[in-house]
């Protein structure tokens, strides 16, 4: 892992989202997980959209400010966790994987949890991103259960 490697919290103390300038370098690594963010404009609208909900973002970096890893994620309250700390997206840059850049985010998304008092930490994985599984194993993470979905859209 590159000593100059950093996470970005594109987030004020107050939660103001603050990373617009940002996007534009994200969005190439943002797509290899969500690759129906096939247009800038689109993307920054959904970041807006989604920051607006209550959601947070995060970058992995380099001293260059070369966007090397994304992270999407809020925390919320539930009956059955408490205050749950749940990440939307994390991804790496394809070319840098296995490099210490999805270790950086994940634990920094941990302490992040840890600050807030959270009492899980969960995200989702597709089940056709094997690599991705693998990972999160090795960070000590399980699968306590399933992910139902239906489509309430058809376009």
């Amino acid at each position: 892992m590159s000593a100059g490697l950093c996470v970005v919290d594109l987030h004020d103390a107050d939660g103001r989202f603050t990373g617009a300038g940002w996007l534009e370098r994200a969005w190439p690594v943002h797509r290899q997980l969500r690759p129906h963010l096939d247009e800038l404009a689109a993307y920054v609208q959904r970041i807006e959209a989604v920051t607006a909900g209550g959601a947070r973002m995060a970058l992995a970096v380099d001293d260059g400010d070369a966007v090397l890893g994304v992270a999407v994620y809020r925390w919320f309250a539930n009956t059955h966790d408490g205050l749950r700390f749940y990440v939307d997206d994390l991804v790496t840059d394809e070319a840098r994987r296995s490099a210490g850049v999805g270790h950086l985010l994940l634990d920094w998304l941990r302490h992040r949890a840890v600050a807030l008092g959270c009492d899980s930490f969960t995200l989702e994985s597709g089940t056709q991103r094997q690599q991705a599984h693998k990972f999160y194993f090795r960070e000590g993470m399980a699968i306590p259960s399933f992910s139902f979905k239906a489509a309430l859209k058809t376009s």
